[in-house]
């Protein structure tokens, strides 16, 4: 068959910005021969992925036989850093429940209750690699979380512009992240938008019934992916939010989101009860609507959380992995305790590194399996590009956290061996370890930043810089 190209970047489109974007295909490679010595076209992406209260250092150090193990399926995509300090960032009557999660990506304390001291890492590559913008109708930064602790914007959001500001409004509802990423068209005429209330896909019917019709510039099998691709669309939007209008073979809408949002998630931070299948549930589909929206090459740049810096929540329900039941969730039975004593939190200030903690490990590995459920998500073979690596190869994510121990009984060992992991970022970073990198987070971000060649740095002008050269590939 004498393929007809199809660029990476061809949308199905309707009337205006409301995009969905193709798979990747056999049509949007040149040929064999022509790919083979060409340059791949695999865009630039940076996103930070921010879990709440920490990896105590001394758990680390057992690497994926403790609580790690969920992502040692990944492990040969990952570099894992330990014993990354972020003392730096202490602020003098702050904690590290804020100083450490504003310094997770950006390497700096918190200037005041809104802002950071300075940009993240996804936003200075930004900044260097599209000056002038992004490519039209894409979403310039997305922000997503399953959270609950709300004081101090810094303890759930992880994405900063130049200035310290926020990038983006954080969207916590699954069904709000959809409508931020695919709801808006603009009207006839106009440079207005407004939201539908009705399905995306349906502005987009048309170019669907071209691309998997018989006149489609498309072989049989990329015709099969688009029509598999639209109902994974189809199956999101339907999940994620409650519309009134439906489809005739779509299937039915669920419930919307049933955890706490806005003040009610956080009285008096006092926490509040849920379930481990609540949480979950709620964080996997912000998970998939997330990546769903890179592998359409929506969004290139973005923060995700999986619960808040010094969450307090009373978690309840049997926790299992790989079918084999790992802990009983039960926090405010098993501190005996109600309100903020009851929570989650608590486990964290009682760390002893001589004791089991097993409540903690708990906790702790649970965390690890929602972070590998969405890399996965970017992992599969749909999310394989032109030079045979996944989005998860190709892009940076860096994962990070507040803390190396929850105690606030010394600050220097509460802010130094903070975990990190990063992707290997399309062949710039080594893969495949568990590094002891003994280093500021300060000069591992900005490393990180100069192999993206990018002009700006993190931090004072008049520091100097130590580049943390071992974590390159």
């Amino acid at each position: 068959m004498a393929n007809k190209l199809v660029h990476r970047r061809t949308l199905l489109r309707s009337v205006g910005a409301a995009t969905v974007g193709l798979p990747l295909l056999e049509e949007m490679l040149t040929s064999t021969a022509v790919a083979a010595t060409s340059t791949p076209d695999v865009p630039v992406r940076a996103f930070n992925v921010f879990f709440g209260l920490g990896i105590p250092a001394p758990l680390q150090k057992e690497g994926f036989k403790g609580v790690l193990e969920p992502l040692q399926p990944l492990s040969k995509k990952l570099l894992i850093m330990r014993n990354v300090d972020q003392v730096r960032c202490d602020e003098k009557g702050i904690n590290a429940h804020y100083d450490g999660a504003t310094a997770a990506f950006t390497a700096e304390p918190p200037d005041g209750e809104a802002k950071s001291g300075g940009p993240s890492i996804d936003q200075v590559i930004r900044r260097t690699h599209y000056p002038d913008g992004l490519p039209k109708g894409m979403v310039p930064t997305l922000v997503g979380g399953t959270f609950f602790r709300r004081s101090r914007v810094g303890r759930y959001v992880h994405s900063y512009n130049m200035d310290g500001t926020v990038a983006a409004t954080i969207q916590e509802k699954p069904r709000e992240l959809f409508d931020r990423v695919f709801g808006g068209v603009e009207l006839a005429g106009g440079d207005r938008s407004e939201r539908l209330k009705r399905s995306v896909l349906d502005t987009v019917v048309e170019d669907y019934r071209h691309y998997t019709g018989a006149n489609s510039p498309l072989g049989s099998s990329s015709r099969a992916r688009v029509a598999d691709h639209l109902d994974r669309i189809r199956e999101f939007e339907q999940r994620a939010f409650a519309m009134k209008h439906r489809s005739e073979n779509g299937p039915q809408v669920p419930p919307r989101s049933v955890i706490p949002h806005g003040g009610p998630a956080d009285p008096g931070g006092q926490g509040i009860d849920i379930t481990l299948d609540q949480l979950s549930t709620e964080w996997r589909l912000l998970s998939d609507v997330y990546a769903l929206a890179v592998q359409m090459d929506r969004v290139r740049f973005g923060a995700l959380t999986f619960l808040a810096a010094g969450e307090r929540i009373r978690l309840t329900g049997d926790y299992t992995y790989r079918g084999k039941k790992l802990w009983e969730f039960d926090d405010a039975g098993q501190q005996k305790a109600s309100g903020d004593k009851g929570c989650s939190h608590e486990w964290w200030h009682k760390f002893n590194e001589k004791k089991e903690n097993e409540a903690l490990r708990a906790h702790a590995h649970m965390k690890m399996q929602e972070v590998a459920y969405f890399l996965n998500a970017l992992d599969s073979e749909d999310c394989r590009e032109p030079n045979g690596r996944t989005i998860l190869e190709n892009s940076l994510i860096t994962i990070s956290t507040e803390s190396g121990d929850g105690r606030h009984n010394d600050v220097k060992r509460e802010l130094s061996g903070v975990f990190h992991c990063i992707t290997g970022a399309n062949g710039r970073f080594k893969t495949g370890q568990i590094m002891d990198v003994g280093a500021e987070g300060i000069d591992v971000y900005n490393t990180m930043l100069d192999a993206f060649g990018t002009k700006d740095r993190l931090g004072p002008m008049k520091r100097d810089a130590q580049q943390v050269d071992r974590i390159r590939a």
